[in-house]
C-alpha cells in the first residue's frame, strides 16, 4: 500500500498530488499568509479532544458549492462546514492562501528575514536577521529590540503575532520601530520573497554541534542527515527542535533516518486504515543525541521526538511538546478553495498517541534547558 512518501508536492494545485502533512491550522513558522497565522499564545496544556473527530470531504465541498451558487463565499461556507464537523485542526485555504502555503512547504516565505522572540527581560527581540534580506540589507541586528512593526506595538505580542505582521505581500513596505543600545531607530523595509534557512548548524565545542530544524519543508530531512554525515567524528549532536510547527512528514521521516538503521518511526491511520512509516537504513546510530523540545515543538517534529525517544536514540530535555498528532490531506473544492481535512492520527513506535496529550521529556527543564542539554549530551559523550 502507498506510503506517505507517495504524496510529494507538485508544482501547483491540490489536484494534481496530495501533500500528506502535519501541520499546525494555516500556519508554519518559516512562512505562511500573514492572517493565518496563530493569535494564540499557545497551550502548554493542550486540551484533550476526540482523537477520531474528523469531517466528511464531500459534505465540506458541497457547502463551498452551494455557497458559491448563491453568490456567497465558498470559502468561508466550508470552513463553517469544517467548524461543524469538529475538526479541530482542518482549514480552508482560498486559491491564493493555499499557493502561500504551499510555497512554505516548498521553504518559501513572504517577508523581511528577521526572526523575533519574547526575551528573558520582557519585549521582542530580534534573534536572528537573514543574510542578504531587507532586513539585514536595513542594518537590523541580532539583539535589536523590536517596539512597533507597521504601527502596532509589540510589546505584548506574542512572537507568532509578530510573525504574521512581518509578513504579507511582496514588493509591500512595512516600517519597524527598533531600539538598540537605549537609542531609537526606525526602518521601513519592502517585503520580498525569501527562502527559509530551516536548518541551521552551530558548532558548539570540538565534541558537539547544534543542529537547529526549524520546520520540516521540502529537503530538510536530506539537510539534517548531511549535518550529521559533516559532524566531526564522535561529536555529540543536540538536536534543536524548539518553536518546530511541524511540516512534511516524509521529511520529518528523512529527518529522524539520520539517526536510525531503518525500523519504525511512527504508525498513522488514515480513515481507519493503518499504516506504518519507516526509517531509511543507514542512519548514524553511534553519535550521542540530545533532542530539545518545549510547547511549541509541533505535529512532525513530534513525530521524529516520539521516534527518537521510543527507539531509545535520544534524551529529550525541555518541556512537554504541543500535542498535535493529525494527519491532514489537501482536498481541492468546487469553487477553487483548498480544504485541509484531518485524515486521521499518528502514534509513536511505542503505541502511544500525541494528540491532545504531546511529549514529556526524559528530563524537564525551563529557561536553563539548553545549559542542560548541553551538560547532558556532554555527559553522553563520556560513557561511550
Amino acid at each position: 500500500m502507498p506510503g506517505p512518501d507517495s504524496h510529494r508536492p507538485r508544482p501547483s494545485g491540490a489536484r494534481r498530488g496530495a501533500v500528506l502533512t502535519l501541520v499546525f491550522a494555516m500556519a508554519l513558522a518559516v512562512g505562511a499568509a500573514a492572517d493565518a497565522l496563530p493569535r494564540e499564545t499557545g497551550p502548554r496544556t493542550p486540551a484533550v479532544h476526540p482523537a477520531g473527530t474528523t469531517v466528511d470531504r464531500d459534505t465540506v465541498a458541497r457547502a463551498a458549492a452551494e455557497a458559491a451558487a448563491g453568490g456567497r463565499s465558498g470559502t468561508e461556507a466550508a470552513q463553517e462546514a469544517v467548524r461543524r464537523g469538529g475538526d479541530r485542526w482542518g482549514v480552508v485555504y482560498g486559491e491564493r492562501e493555499y499557493e502561500r502555503f504551499r510555497r512554505a512547504l516548498d521553504g518559501e516565505y513572504t517577508g523581511v528575514g528577521l526572526w523575533p522572540r519574547r526575551s528573558r527581560a520582557g519585549g521582542i527581540e530580534v534573534v536572528r536577521v537573514q543574510p542578504g534580506g531587507p532586513a539585514d540589507r536595513a542594518g537590523v541586528r541580532a539583539g535589536d529590540r523590536l517596539r512597533a512593526v507597521g504601527g502596532t506595538a509589540v510589546d505584548r505580542c506574542t512572537a507568532a503575532e509578530v510573525v504574521a505582521l512581518l509578513r504579507g505581500e511582496a514588493r509591500t513596505r512595512v516600517e519597524l520601530a527598533l531600539e538598540r543600545a537605549g537609542r531609537a531607530l526606525t526602518r521601513s523595509l519592502t517585503r520580498t520573497t525569501l527562502s527559509a534557512e530551516t536548518v541551521t548548524v552551530r558548532r558548539l565545542d570540538p565534541g558537539a554541534v547544534m543542529i537547529k530544524v526549524a520546520a520540516f519543508t521540502t529537503g530538510t530531512g536530506q539537510r539534517v542527515r548531511e549535518a550529521v554525515r559533516r559532524a566531526p567524528e564522535g561529536a555529540g549532536v543536540l538536536l534543536d527542535l524548539r518553536g518546530n510547527s511541524g511540516g512534511l512528514v516524509h521529511e520529518a521521516v528523512a529527518a529522524a533516518s539520520a539517526f536510525l538503521d531503518g525500523g519504525l518511526v511512527a504508525t498513522y491511520d488514515v480513515q481507519g486504515e493503518e499504516r506504518s512509516l519507516y526509517a531509511r537504513p543507514g542512519g548514524d546510530t553511534e553519535r550521542p543525541v540530545v533532542a530539545l523540545v518545549d510547547g511549541g515543538t509541533m505535529s512532525a517534529a513530534e513525530l521524529v521526538t516520539g521516534a527518537l525517544q521510543d527507539r531509545g536514540r535520544a534524551v529529550t530535555v525541555g518541556s512537554r511538546t504541543f500535542g498535535k498528532g493529525a494527519v491532514q490531506m489537501p482536498s481541492e473544492l468546487p469553487d477553487g478553495s483548498v480544504a485541509e481535512l484531518t485524515v486521521g492520527h499518528y502514534r509513536t513506535p511505542a503505541g502511544r498517541s500525541v494528540d491532545g496529550t504531546g511529549i514529556t521529556p526524559d528530563l524537564p527543564a525551563g529557561d536553563a534547558a539548553e545549559d542542560r542539554a548541553r551538560t547532558v549530551l556532554d555527559g553522553l559523550g563520556r560513557t561511550r
